[in-house]
């Protein structure tokens, strides 16, 4: 991201404390890596275009598209947070600024409190059953990270704490939850079990070593079956919502493309090559930004 760069920038060439510590503060909330925003988006967008019916209110778009930059941030942090005792158990994660003592835990949960806190500011503009719905996004997010510590679905946890943002941002644009918003957060919630399952796999020997769930673990030999079921489960969804919103051609196309990613990330986890999965997991953003252009390219020329 430009502001991530800004920052590395700015810290490369100067020795200033206050400039190093705030490129620390970048990479714990993942500034470096912005998939995180983006599989967020998407789904929000998902969202807000079909409650609009093309044509959603500038003010609640910029709300949550600046909403989903601070909710997932602060998602970083408190993970960060959680996990500050056993990220230095995994290969990948051994570096990130807690383990390595470059942020506190006290400085973590501090970014955290103030993030969420922006988040809910912006918020506090949109209507009161916006208002009451974020209870629930906020109390979603603080709790997903320590999911893994009792459970074996903490995707799915994710895939609420993601999908809360589909309600809420119907609720923003329209005033009202309808069962077309539940289909749209059904979707989403699928969508990151699967893609965060294929991000599980990539630490799964890892977390079996320290004690850690997930739905890697738990599908075992059946994870690339387990997470093509899911896929096509997905796919369905997003076709009944085509339906149920009255979507054209170009919204089906768009699906169809999303399935052909669904697809290519089938063949890139095939012999569950760590590096491959990861892979296959930043893919989708391919396949949410195939749903969102075959949205908004559908209401545009069928209005």
């Amino acid at each position: 991201m430009v502001i991530f760069r800004y920052l590395h920038k700015l810290a490369t060439h100067s020795n200033h404390p206050v400039i190093q510590q705030l490129e620390n503060y970048a990479y714990l909330i993942r500034l470096d890596r912005p998939i995180g925003i983006l599989l967020l988006l998407w789904p929000t967008l998902w969202a807000l275009w079909i409650a609009a019916k093309g044509l959603p209110d500038v003010g609640v778009l910029l709300v949550f598209v600046f909403g989903v930059f601070f909710m997932r941030s602060a998602g970083c942090a408190i993970n960060d947070y959680a996990d500050r005792k056993v990220d230095g158990h995994v290969s990948r994660t051994q570096n990130r600024p807690i383990v390595s003592g470059k942020v506190s835990p006290k400085e973590a949960l501090l970014v955290f409190i103030v993030l969420a806190s922006c988040a809910f500011m912006l918020v506090l503009f949109m209507n009161a059953l916006t208002i009451y719905l974020s209870f629930v996004g906020a109390a979603l997010a603080a709790s997903y990270p320590f999911m893994k510590r009792y459970h074996f679905l903490p995707q799915v946890h994710l895939g609420a704490a993601f999908g809360w943002a589909v309600p809420m941002a119907y609720a923003a644009q329209s005033n009202e939850i309808t069962p077309l918003a539940w289909l749209l957060f059904l979707a989403t919630v699928l969508w990151a079990t699967a893609y965060d399952t294929m991000y599980a796999m990539a630490d799964r020997d890892d977390d079996i070593k320290i004690g850690v769930k997930s739905t890697a673990i738990l599908f075992g030999e059946a994870d690339r079956i387990m997470i093509a079921i899911i896929q096509l489960m997905l796919i369905f969804t997003l076709l009944m919502i085509g339906n149920r919103a009255e979507l054209g051609m170009f919204y089906y196309t768009g699906i169809f493309i999303a399935a052909l990613f669904a697809l290519y990330q089938q063949f890139l986890i095939r012999n569950r090559d760590a590096k491959l999965c990861i892979e296959a997991f930043l893919n989708n953003n391919w396949f949410g930004m195939a749903v969102f252009f075959g949205i908004v390219l559908d209401y545009f020329f069928n209005k």
